[in-house]
């Protein structure tokens, strides 16, 4: 067993399907790979067959050649396998075992790991805290968007399903637990949603639509989307969402018409680097945009749970401080309204076995909520189009044949 087909972002706009080596217990050099990552053994870790592995609007911001992403890198941190080996330390995760893989990668071992801190985890990346699979600047892990994937300390980071056939029947739901249903979730938590609680979330992409069923997971009174895609909002509202177009101008002014009042008790950004202008202004790229609005609209005292993805590198930012991910943010604003933000990596580990309980007991139907597409590996290059351009899915690749349509 040989080959080992992959999506590699290959320049902006353009991703590919390649031939890649099949994984080995040891991480070998290859685009992205961090040279003092060459040659490390993985004794504890696991070669996944992939049941499903996702696009996420984060793959989206290198595709477009927004961060230094490098040529050849292999995508994909959202993935879901078949385990089919397991390296000599792993003890009982077992070969056949359907499982999650979270988008951290963690060691379980380092002080950060202890304290559920898993997305900053001090031993996976030389250059700092925290690592993923197929991303740029996070160690070099080959991404899941292919057939087989490596994924090291097996024992520690996989989340075994309980039941084969039940996996199977709902993993357009399950593999959503990997990165943006955790991530959504963690986005409306670290906000202090709880029960009667109102709530605006920027965005209306898939990781603001699982941010929006989490605020509705925590008992939330009242959720609120926002977004400039009509498309994306109708989504929002087909599972009880209310929602604002801010294209149309100011967020406050049509969360006062919805609650009587222009301010929330939550706020969530699931935006992030790449935000544009509301109003006449929401043609033109401002990356500070939503994080200040947010400040304004969440009332004194809130909070702010930010998931959406701010970069240290951004070739394609309008200035030269957008660039190393330096926006002109109103903190005064948030310091005076004794503001608390919550930003980086979710740790997903936190959460997603009770996530995964809440899918497998029906309490939840998160692959309806983000309209989940099952797609084909060689249809990826024209789902990253799709997506690119707005399309209110969530495109799960299907690269072995385990989802039936």
């Amino acid at each position: 067993m040989s080959t080992n087909s992959a999506i590699a972002y290959k320049s902006p706009g353009v991703v590919e399907v390649v031939d890649t080596p099949y994984p080995e217990f040891e991480l070998r050099d290859g685009p992205g790979v961090n040279p003092a990552n060459i040659g490390r053994k993985v004794p504890h870790g696991a070669i996944l067959r992939t049941v499903a592995t996702n696009i996420c609007g984060s793959d989206q911001h290198m595709v477009r050649g927004r961060t230094t992403a490098p040529a050849g890198l292999v995508l994909g941190h959202e993935i879901t396998g078949e385990v089919i080996e397991v390296g000599s330390d792993v003890e009982f995760i077992k070969v056949g075992d359907i499982v999650s893989v979270p988008f951290n990668i963690s060691c379980g071992r380092c002080r950060n790991c202890k304290e559920r801190k898993t997305g900053i985890c001090l031993n996976v990346n030389p250059d700092r805290p925290g690592s993923a699979y197929g991303y740029v600047d996070m160690g070099g892990w080959v991404g899941g968007q292919a057939e087989y994937v490596l994924t090291p300390y097996a024992d520690w980071n996989l989340l075994k399903f309980p039941d084969r056939d039940q996996a199977l029947e709902k993993i357009l739901d399950l593999t959503m637990l990997s990165d943006i249903f955790p991530t959504g979730f963690h986005g409306a938590y670290s906000a202090g949603v709880g029960p009667g609680s109102t709530v605006y979330i920027a965005g209306a992409g898939p990781v603001g639509l699982a941010a929006a069923v989490g605020a509705q997971l925590l008992g939330a009174g009242a959720v609120i989307v926002g977004d400039l895609n009509e498309e994306r909002l109708a989504q929002a509202r087909s599972f009880g969402c209310e929602t604002v177009d801010v294209s149309k101008g100011d967020p406050r002014d049509q969360i006062e018409q919805i609650l009587g009042v222009p301010e929330v008790e939550c706020g969530v950004d699931a935006v992030g680097f790449e935000a544009r202008g509301h109003g006449a202004d929401s043609a033109q790229e401002a990356p500070a945009t939503v994080l200040n609005s947010l400040m304004d609209l969440t009332e004194a005292g809130g909070a702010l749970g930010i998931p959406g993805l701010y970069v240290t590198g951004d070739p394609g930012g309008i200035d030269e401080a957008a660039q190393v991910g330096s926006l002109s943010i109103r903190l005064g604003l948030g310091w005076a309204k004794s503001l608390s933000f919550a930003t980086g990596q979710c740790p997903v580990m936190k959460y997603n076995r009770h996530l995964m309980q809440a899918i497998l007991q029906d309490k939840v139907q998160i692959a309806k909520a983000v309209s989940a597409t099952a797609i084909a590996l060689e249809d990826a290059p024209a789902a990253y189009a799709e997506f690119d351009k707005g399309a209110a899915k969530k495109f799960v690749l299907n690269p072995n044949g385990y989802i039936k349509n």
